[in-house]
């Protein structure tokens, strides 16, 4: 099983800034509680205007896919996107060499 690593810009409506960190942080606070194949999973204001970033790590492929199903995603995921101003971009991550084995 190999680990799974993205990291997702975001650029956020003006005026919704602080409802998007609020809605970031409970959702990590659940993911942080609820997924333990999830490795890392942290939300991040960049230097830009109004410019977010998510990176996020899990454990294989199936820890994404139960990320990316669960009930908490379905839940905080909805309120999250209404926040952007454009669709994100998600960036895979791949270390310069693959584990061995």
């Amino acid at each position: 099983m190999s680990k799974v690593t993205f990291v997702s810009r975001m650029l956020i409506k003006e005026g919704r800034e602080a409802e998007f960190v609020q809605r970031c942080k409970a959702l990590k606070e659940v993911v942080r509680k609820t997924e333990p194949d999830t490795l890392y999973y942290e939300f991040f204001k960049l230097r830009e205007p109004r410019r977010y970033a998510v990176i996020e790590s899990f454990a294989s492929a199936a820890a994404e896919e139960a990320h990316m199903t669960s009930p908490a995603l379905a839940e905080h995921a909805p309120g999250i996107v209404d926040c952007l101003a454009e669709p994100y971009v998600r960036e895979y991550l791949d270390p310069f060499e693959a584990p061995k084995g």
